[in-house]
C-alpha cells in the first residue's frame, strides 16, 4: 500500500444504508417472486408480471404494470435508477 492509499472499514448495516432516500432500483417480476417481497399483496394470476421499485436497502417501493410508469414513481419521489445485470 502506498502513502496515499487508504483503507476504510464499513460495516453491512452501514453498506445498506448507502444510498438510502437516494437511489432505487427496478425490476420486472413474476407473481409468485412478488407475493414474498410485497407482503398482503393479492393473489395475481400466476403468471403476471410486474415491475417493482425497490430502495437500495432492498425495501420494496412500488408496484407498476410497466416499466415506464416504475420508472415515473422513481423520479416523483426524486430516486435515481440503477440496473441490475
Amino acid at each position: 500500500m502506498t502513502e496515499h492509499e487508504h483503507k476504510f472499514a464499513i460495516t453491512q448495516q452501514q453498506l445498506a444504508h448507502i444510498g438510502e432516500g437516494a437511489v432505487a432500483y427496478m425490476r420486472e417480476m413474476d407473481a409468485e417472486d412478488l407475493q414474498g417481497k410485497f407482503p398482503g399483496m393479492p393473489d395475481l394470476k400466476p403468471g403476471t408480471r410486474l415491475w417493482a421499485l425497490f430502495g437500495a436497502d432492498g425495501q420494496p417501493i412500488l408496484l407498476a404494470d410497466a416499466r415506464d410508469a416504475a420508472l415515473a414513481g422513481a423520479m416523483q419521489n426524486d430516486l435515481e435508477t440503477v440496473s441490475l445485470h
